[in-house]
């Protein structure tokens, strides 16, 4: 059985099952208050999204939930919202070690290892700012996520740029969508967590 494939299928239906649950609860909502509810719409768009990202948009996605899911906890912990703030820190608490262990060693192992510390210091940050509900850590957890999130623009661009040399007649997002063998965050991520939030 090929576990590459269930890797793929997984996160999909990971955001597929978030996605519907935060919907129901909405329509809920909308339907008590007599209105039209616009998250089926919604849901649908962000199924496409998930659906259709490259490996590498979907690493990106990541980043953005996990800066979201911090920058909300911040809120909560200085609004002293001590359960809302647990399980905002517990979303990117499992974004980061999802992105801590989705990497292919084999391909760049230096690389891998360097950024698997920078993943391990941001979950630790994370961890204690869970315990202690102190928003410095969260702000270390930040700073660093946000780096990480633009070094990952920066190598997706060129990505971008050497797949469009090496398939002159695609666009540029079925160039990003290509496979390329040689990049070591090509394996799919995101099995276990939601973005929806």
């Amino acid at each position: 059985m090929d576990t590459k494939h269930n890797d793929t299928t997984q996160p999909q239906k990971a955001e597929q099952d978030s996605e519907q649950a935060s919907v129901n609860s909405t329509e809920q909502k909308s339907e008590q208050q007599g209105k039209p509810s616009p998250a089926g719409s919604t849901n649908k768009y962000l199924q496409t999204k998930v659906m259709t990202a490259s490996p590498e948009q979907l690493q990106l996605m990541l980043y953005d939930g996990a800066i979201r899911f911090c920058e909300q906890a911040r809120v909560a912990i200085k609004n002293k919202e001590i359960e809302n703030s647990y399980k905002l820190l517990s979303r990117a608490e499992k974004i980061i070690m999802e992105l801590c262990t989705s990497m292919k060693d084999e391909m760049a192992p230096e690389t891998c290892g360097n950024m698997r510390s920078l993943y391990i210091y941001c979950y630790e940050q994370l961890v204690e700012a869970n315990l202690k509900k102190e928003v410095e850590n969260v702000d270390n957890a930040l700073k660093v996520i946000r780096h990480m999130r633009e070094t990952w623009i920066m190598l997706m661009e060129k990505l971008q740029e050497e797949r469009a040399r090496e398939y002159p007649e695609e666009s540029p997002s079925e160039a990003m969508s290509s496979p390329n063998a040689g990049n070591p965050f090509e394996q799919p991520v995101g099995s276990t967590i939601s973005l929806e939030g």
